[in-house]
């Protein structure tokens, strides 16, 4: 009898920790997000890192090893979310393969041109990347943020004169202040 009570107590607590592992894997699908509405609106609404260097201890130890497997969900909304964490932990090869295939939902969302210009920059793809943010101007040239990637982008290349064309556009258009100061900011230190 004493064995049969051990074999109960210890299936008891595996069945419990069980319960809780399948839990933590799978909470974000039971975790609604209410402040998103479609892939759009997410990657409008959410500040996305464009810089490396503005990605904080905190942000990396926030994510575990966990939310960081390729992800089978078809949900645009999620796909995106995902692409930006991938972003934010430089893991530029599984965003960009996000951002592709969120372009097929979206081709004509600027923003999501503009993340996988950059991100394909960040892998060494940097001929595709200008590509893909002219690509990105080409369907919304008020796009400021796009303008401040081109930028960006070609100053790292040493395209001097096209840099300085793309970071004076996006002090010229657009009302986001902190994109405006960048650009000037990247303008100074133009050659």
């Amino acid at each position: 009898m004493i064995r049969d009570a051990r074999f109960w107590i210890s299936m008891t607590v595996f069945q419990v920790l069980f319960g809780l592992a399948i839990f933590a894997v799978t909470r974000d699908y039971y975790v609604q997000d209410t402040d998103s509405v479609s892939a759009h609106t997410v990657t409008a609404d959410r500040s996305v890192p464009v810089w490396p260097n503005n990605i904080t201890e905190n942000d990396i130890a926030r994510l575990s090893s966990s939310a960081l497997s390729q992800p089978t969900v078809q949900n645009p909304a999620d796909m995106s979310r995902q692409a930006d964490e991938y972003f934010s932990n430089r893991q530029y090869d599984r965003a960009a393969d996000l951002y592709e295939r969120l372009l097929v939902f979206s081709p004509n969302n600027a923003e999501i041109h503009n993340n996988l210009g950059l991100t394909l920059h960040y892998l060494g793809r940097s001929t595709e990347a200008l590509r893909r943010l002219n690509d990105g101007i080409a369907v919304d040239r008020s796009n400021q943020r796009i303008w401040l990637t081109l930028g960006y982008v070609n100053s790292e290349l040493g395209n001097t004169e096209e840099a300085r064309t793309a970071l004076t556009t996006a002090t010229q258009i657009g009302s986001d202040e902190s994109i405006r100061q960048s650009a000037l900011n990247m303008l100074e230190n133009l050659p």
